[in-house]
């Protein structure tokens, strides 16, 4: 076995270390930015909604102190994600507004807040969400879901769509 006496071996990795210090950092807008990942069906029912996201300034995410508007229980920002339910009827995709005050509860998610690591703040990663309901009875047998994540700033991100889902 050959050994590498230690100034060579240090000579070696310094090159290395130095361009890897040198790669640029990681750019993204501002703005959210989401892609569609999986809508998969649990053994148990339910769905699990699955997308990634990338954001420049890092501010993805609400903490449980985040509770003042405009993120307060009854502020349209309390909730992070939205995920808005259409119908296939006819010929066209129609949204279904849900009201809460009558009962109905919209399919909105709280995410919780992503800490960039290092210097850097740009953030990139996954979005899990379980819904353990994810259809609305009624006539029409297909749906799909408008998917947009919002960040502390309140800017919001693309919106992405599901694929047609059959309900049971």
């Amino acid at each position: 076995m050959t050994r590498i006496p230690f100034p060579f071996a240090i000579l070696a990795i310094c090159p290395v270390c130095l361009w890897i210090g040198c790669l640029p950092e990681v750019q993204y807008p501002d703005e959210p930015q989401i892609e569609f990942t999986s809508f998969e069906m649990q053994g148990d029912g339910s769905r699990e909604l699955v997308i990634s996201f990338t954001d420049g300034d890092g501010d993805v995410g609400l903490s449980q102190a985040d509770t003042i508007p405009p993120f307060c229980p009854t502020c349209e920002f309390h909730q992070n994600l939205h995920c808005d339910y259409e119908e296939w009827q006819g010929e066209m995709w129609v949204p279904i507004n849900l009201n809460p005050d009558a009962g109905q509860i919209p399919f909105y998610y709280r995410v919780p807040v992503a800490e960039p690591t290092g210097q850097n703040p740009a953030l990139n990663g996954t979005i899990r969400v379980d819904m353990n309901s994810w259809y609305l009875s009624s006539p029409f047998d297909s749906l799909r879901f408008r998917i947009t994540l919002y960040d502390r700033s309140l800017n919001v991100s693309n919106a992405v769509y599901t694929p047609t889902i059959l309900k049971p």
